[in-house]
Formats: C-alpha cells, structure tokens, sequence
C-alpha cells in the first residue's frame, strides 16, 4: 500500500494529510494532542475499501504555527473548506474526542451546503452530556490557568509516560511507538498556546453541539472503550438517543483510544458499520 504526504493550504493555513488507498473518500480526525499518526492500525485496514484522508489539524499534530485558533468550530470550517478544495463526495467522516465534535459539527455544516458526508464514525467523542474533565477546562481556560498551562506543558516529558497510561484501559497494550508519537506532537513550540484556543472556546463550541446533535440524519457509529477515563462511556446512551440514526459498541476493557489499544476490534466494528452501509445504499438505489 501506498501511503502519499500531502499538504493543502486552507485559508491561509498549512494543512498536512497523508492519503491512501482508492474507492469513496473517508477522511480521519485526530483528537486535541493527536495527529494523523493515531490512525496507523485503521488507515492500511480502510485504505484497502476507500480513499483515505488523514489529516494533521493546523495548529496541533506535527504543525509549528503558533497562536493559530484551534477551536472545534474553528477547525471545523478548516475541513469544510478542504472537503470542497480536495472535492470529496459520498464521505465518510471518522473522527475520535475532540476529532469526533468536529466530525458532528462538520456534518451539521454540510447538511445546510452541500450533502457530501454519508456516514459518520465516532470514537468517543466530545459531547455535552460527559463531564469528564469539565472543571479542568474551566481552570485551564482561566487567565491563571493558561498561564500555568504555559509554563508547565514545555516541561512536561517526564509525565508523558504516565498520562499515556491513564488512557489506556490496560497500560500493557500501549504501542511501543505510542509515546514518541504523542510526544513529538505536545512538545511542538507554540503548542500550549494553541491548545488554550481551543480550551477557551470550548464550552462554546459543546453549547453548539448540544444544539445541532439532534439534526444529524447521516448513519453515525459511535465506539466507545469501556474503561474510557477521558469522555464518560455513559454520555454513549445519551448521546445515541439524541442521534436518530446511530448505532453503538462498546469495546471492553479497551480505554479512550480503542484504535490503537484494540484496533483489529476497532477496525472490525467500523469496516461491518461501513459494510452494513454500502449494502443498504445499493439496495436503495436498486
């Protein structure tokens, strides 16, 4: 397989994406202190049925701009703008935390535009019935907060081990390549910087998403691991009940990054959801 290094530039900002694959589009989001590399075990997997985009959101993932906005809604138009520039259709759109609110957020724009976005993947998504780690946004988001966030996130190597386990529901499936990669994208300069864009807008952004959940229509795949300690698993059942055409699996023992700590099972779920999809689609056009 494949896999190609691209760059678009949107709205002035450089966009990175690697690509891979042929067959309808999907494109990849990647949660806040994440990049396209989280999805190494999904996109060869993906990359065999469809055209993959997997992008590095600016401002976060391997980019140097700082004091770029990165706020979901914010980002959200990014892709909404790179959809049209690349001229993707008939997408699926697979996102996962902060990923996964700008995959909704993305969807709700394109239903008022242009209806390119088939089917969503959610991979425990940012949503407004979790409170986990609500109180922490709100101290970060602080003047006192940011300027902690500054100073302590440069600084923060030795405590990357430990909060990578913390995501994990069992730390021994951690990938051996898993730390570098995080790391090398928290320790980018201008990075506390960036984040904190996002953090100040976020119970801005969670408000609008609370409002345009209940007029996705699109087929939606929610996973969620069971011992999730970052979005709550429990928000799962709300959320589903406010997306009408939604279905849910829950991965056990797995945490908030199922792709990577149980991703034959990730990949299985979603490439049946997907399957399930194209059938019913063919049946319909029949």
């Amino acid at each position: 397989m494949t896999v190609n290094e691209c760059w678009a530039d949107i709205d002035g900002q450089q966009m990175s994406y690697v690509r891979a694959g042929n067959g309808s589009p999907a494109l990849l989001i990647h949660g806040l202190l994440g990049g396209s590399f989280c999805w190494r075990f999904s996109l060869p997997v993906l990359a065999q049925t469809y055209a993959v985009h997997a992008v590095d959101l600016p401002g976060l993932s391997l980019s140097d701009d700082a004091g770029v906005d990165c706020s979901m809604l914010r980002q959200t138009k990014r892709l909404f703008a790179f959809i049209e520039q690349m001229g993707l259709s008939d997408l699926t759109v697979v996102g996962c935390s902060f990923g996964g609110a700008i995959a909704m957020l993305l969807a709700a724009m394109d239903a008022q535009a242009s209806s390119r976005i088939r089917s969503l993947v959610l991979s425990a998504p940012v949503n407004p019935w979790s409170d986990f780690g609500r109180r922490r946004i709100r101290l970060l988001s602080t003047p006192l907060g940011g300027y902690f966030l500054r100073m302590v996130l440069p600084l923060s190597r030795p405590c990357h081990r430990l909060a990578l386990r913390r995501v994990y529901g069992d730390p021994t499936r951690i990938p051996v390549d898993a730390l570098e990669g995080y790391r090398a994208s928290v320790m980018r300069p201008g990075r506390a910087r960036n984040v904190l864009t996002a953090l100040r807008h976020w119970q801005k952004d969670v408000e609008l998403l609370r409002e345009i959940i209940p007029r996705l229509s699109i087929p939606t795949l929610l996973v969620w691991g069971a011992r999730d300690k970052a979005v709550d698993p429990r928000s799962a059942d709300t959320l589903r009940r406010h997306l009408p055409n939604s279905q849910f699996k829950l991965i056990p023992e797995a945490g908030h990054l199922p792709f990577e700590e149980a991703p034959q099972e990730f990949n299985r779920v979603v490439m049946d959801f997907l399957a399930s999809r194209d059938s019913a689609s063919r049946i319909r056009t029949k």
